[in-house]
């Protein structure tokens, strides 16, 4: 393994790009519409906050749409977005006796 030697201030400007290019991504990423992406299984298990099973049940009903290849499966953001919305309740006020 080759040691590389570099001055302090070289190595800080160096950080500080690093550091700038990470906060713009993180800017993208949080800016970035949801139904751009793809997620596996475990992707959205965890963003519904749910079961592998739970997620098998709603692909097996038709309630969520996903694409497969060989034996991995993909959900679209879009798809998920799709779901939510579409699963969407307004809410109601529970009416108040006078007793």
């Amino acid at each position: 393994m080759e040691v590389i030697t570099i001055q302090s201030d070289a190595f800080q400007a160096i950080m500080d790009r690093l550091e700038a290019m990470e906060s713009y991504f993180k800017h993208v990423v949080k800016n970035q519409p949801l139904s751009e992406g793809w997620l596996d299984i475990d992707e959205t298990c965890k963003l519904l906050k749910i079961s592998k099973r739970t997620l098998q049940g709603y692909r097996d009903g038709g309630l969520l749409t996903f694409s497969q290849i060989g034996g991995k499966i993909y959900i679209s953001a879009g798809a998920i977005e799709e779901f939510l919305r579409s699963h969407t309740r307004k809410a109601f006020v529970k009416p108040k006796y006078n007793l």
